[in-house]
């Protein structure tokens, strides 16, 4: 239907490099509010929806924002 033109081996690199990036901003944000007391169970949960359904942004929002919020167990 589409026909999209060959990428070269370093737009390869750049786009998996770049999800890489986003995943892993996400999954770190995950794994940190698992880790963080909140205070409720409520803030621990939203901010871990907020990485899992919003990727990129919701984590990095999480590091931003969320992560002053709790505190290290």
């Amino acid at each position: 239907m589409f026909a999209l033109p060959p990428l070269a081996p370093s737009q390869w690199i750049a786009i998996l490099g770049a999800v890489a990036l986003f995943a892993g901003i996400s999954l770190y944000a995950i794994w940190d509010a698992f880790h963080r007391d909140f205070g409720s169970s409520n803030a621990k949960f939203g901010w871990i929806q907020l990485a899992v359904m919003v990727p990129f942004f919701g984590g990095l929002a999480y590091l931003i924002f969320g992560r002053k919020r709790g505190r290290k167990v």
